[in-house]
């Protein structure tokens, strides 16, 4: 549905600011670039406050990493409370059940009786400012928890997405609000094929303005990094698309789906790419019935950024040494005019800060024989007057393909350098893992955690990545029920053996913990519809059978599957990160997770009875009958190797396959 030209305010009218990749916090620490992101943002605020909106709508990524620093976190929420704060009232009456919608609190923040607020802000996350780590706790979670944000959207749980709107109302015009946080876009799209993504709709949907809010990847990358805009309901009115950098100032029509798609791109320029040169705006929604219009407003606090490309081919240059001045004379003028052309733009957009220093990326094709000076040698003449002083110039070159016997094909250059430049770290990382062979550490797994790391900077989700995946290894050995009979080993056949005593050392580890730490299981919360009931036995009692231990060790295993690792390996690890995705209670997460690190770590330091004194036994057999029976507590189930044996069991296990 094409917007019509302006709808003026009224009491039917509502009104919202658009405004999506903030990431509040990017280069905090650059003495030059430190402050861009938080100054934009306070300048979208206080737009919000001087249009008189009646909410604001954030795409995702409001902050740069998942753990932002205290400074981001402080301008944020200053920025929040002098602009959103306020006696104006907030004009929304709200027709849903909020708590169905939002992330992190019962209801809206401006129906706060402790709260103030003039301009709600309803916020979800995006892929740098996801839930990770311990708790899987979001910035925006500490922001709701302030009560200067509502965090909304939904994630998808066990491969199933319901999206339930916020729906409000003002005047005789009523709005559907839905969001969908950022997920793997492989993940999301699986679901909409699968058809296990469904939208609540309110009843008599046909008076309402169906919006919704998505940060995604829009444009193709690869058959499955992408969103199409034709999986999306049909039913929708305008979807506000994040993640994109790129500012498109206009809706974009979909004659397929029938709704309008606006790609506001970031606030800030977080890379010296094409992307980012475009310039940067947010949007006024004003909405009134099923009629909307559409306002850009141009920001006139962000750093003027000039990107150009030169060939010293094209420019005339003599291939050789002689040329070399002579270039090195070129591109400094080049790049004064590139200075003088971002400082005529910022004064056009209206910006007032006459000491700031642009953002310049001057791109040199010196294909062929050309000597060229040093890129650092070259930026440092610009100190003072750039911004970006240490990577203002890009040499590169184009690779001339090799033509085949018989073959007439003519390549592009252009396109084979453009196909050259957009290498990811997954064919990087496949490229490399791929001469080795993983066992134990599943490769998607190392592409999504590697992927998180460089978009949010976090060192803490290789670690969380490992731990979970050593949880994972350790309770699928637990759980092989392998009996003695089952394998028969030959004479040499010491791989089997290994394994063999490998997978019994960790049985008699795990059943004496469970006998001497482990809680009931009844009182661990289940979400499988088994009910396991396990008495506790008196100390005069005899110990359970092996029996009814291995049931009582699979019902736990099972719960651990069910209640930490939803998605497994095709979630993001913290992630997911992207580990990565799904929100668990934090309840049920810190009694699950300490069940499960009990039940799983071997207990060496509480078997001190490994000595060498066994090792010289001549029966194997003996000894894995006796921790099958544990008569007496006060008898140690002995091992069968000594402690400095057990690193000869873990590389014969490792060596399998």
């Amino acid at each position: 549905m094409p917007p019509v030209d302006s709808i003026p305010p009224g009491p039917d009218t509502v009104r919202i600011l658009l405004t999506t990749d903030n990431h509040v916090g990017y280069l905090d620490s650059d003495p030059i670039r430190g402050n861009d992101s938080w100054i934009t943002f306070q300048e979208i605020t206080r737009l919000a406050k001087t249009h008189d909106v009646d909410m604001m709508v954030q795409g995702g990524d409001l902050f740069h990493v998942s753990r932002p620093s205290k400074k981001a976190l402080y301008h944020v929420i200053q920025a929040l409370r002098l602009n959103c704060l306020g006696d104006r009232p907030c004009e929304l009456e709200l027709l849903s059940d909020p708590s169905l919608a939002l992330r992190a609190s019962e209801t809206v923040n401006y129906e706060d009786p402790n709260l103030n607020v003039a301009v709600p802000m309803f916020a979800i996350s995006g892929n740098h400012d996801d839930a990770t780590g311990e708790g899987l706790l979001s910035p925006l979670d500490v922001m709701a928890a302030t009560g200067l944000v509502n965090y909304f959207g939904q994630v998808p749980l066990q491969d199933k997405l319901q999206a339930t709107p916020l729906v409000f109302q003002k005047g005789s015009s009523k709005l559907a609000l839905y969001g969908i946080n950022n997920v793997r876009d492989e993940r999301l799209q699986r679901i909409m094929r699968s058809g296990n993504m469904t939208f609540q709709r309110p009843a008599n949907n046909s008076d309402f303005f169906n919006l919704l809010c998505i940060h995604q990847n829009h444009h193709r990358r690869s058959m499955t990094s992408y969103v199409p805009e034709d999986f999306l309901p049909l039913f929708l009115d305008f979807v506000f698309w994040g993640h994109e950098h790129e500012c498109i100032p206009f809706p974009q029509y979909n004659p397929t789906t029938g709704f309008d798609t606006l790609q506001a791109g970031s606030s800030v320029a977080t890379s010296l790419s094409e992307g980012e040169t475009a310039k940067k705006f947010v949007f006024i929604l004003d909405i009134k019935g099923t009629d909307y219009a559409i306002t850009p407003i141009p920001l006139q606090t962000v750093r003027p950024f000039v990107m150009e490309d030169v060939s010293l081919k094209d420019e005339g240059f003599m291939e050789g040494p002689a040329s070399k001045s002579d270039i090195a004379d070129f591109l400094f003028e080049k790049v004064n005019e590139l200075i003088a052309e971002a400082k005529n733009l910022y004064k056009a957009a209206g910006g007032t800060d006459e000491d700031i220093l642009p953002l310049i990326r001057l791109r040199v094709d010196h294909t062929g024989d050309y000597e060229i000076e040093n890129a650092r040698r070259f930026s440092n003449k610009f100190v003072g007057k750039v911004a970006n002083v240490n990577d203002i110039i890009h040499y590169f070159t184009k690779k001339v393909p090799e033509r085949q016997a018989g073959s007439t094909k003519v390549v592009d250059l252009k396109l084979q350098l453009e196909a050259s430049q957009k290498v990811t770290i997954q064919q990087l990382l496949k490229e490399h893992l791929g001469e080795s062979s993983l066992h134990l550490v599943p490769e998607d797994g190392m592409f999504d955690v590697t992927r998180k790391f460089i978009e949010q900077d976090d060192k803490q989700v290789f670690l969380d990545f490992v731990k979970q995946t050593i949880e994972n290894a350790t309770s699928s050995l637990l759980d092989v029920d392998l009996k003695e009979d089952e394998l028969q080993l030959d004479d040499g056949d010491n791989v089997k053996k290994s394994f063999r005593e490998l997978l019994t050392k960790l049985k008699i580890d795990s059943k004496k913990e469970d006998s001497d730490t482990l809680p009931p299981l009844k009182e661990l919360p289940l979400r499988t519809s088994t009910k396991v009931q396990v008495k506790k036995t008196p100390e005069s009692t005899p110990a359970p059978t092996s029996r009814g231990r291995s049931q009582a060790r699979g019902a736990s295993t099972k719960s651990k599957a069910v209640v930490v690792s939803e998605d497994d390996g095709e979630s993001d690890p913290e992630i997911l990160s992207d580990s990565e995705d799904d929100i668990v209670d934090s309840d049920l997460e810190d009694e699950a997770n300490n069940y499960v690190t009990a039940s799983s770590r071997p207990t060496r330091a509480k078997t001190p009875a490994k000595k060498a004194s066994v090792k010289k036994t001549s029966k194997p057999a003996a000894p894995k009958k006796q921790p099958r029976v544990l008569k007496a507590p006060a008898k140690k189930p002995s091992t069968r190797k000594a402690a400095s044996s057990d690193n000869h069991l873990l590389d014969d296990l490792l060596s399998l396959g």
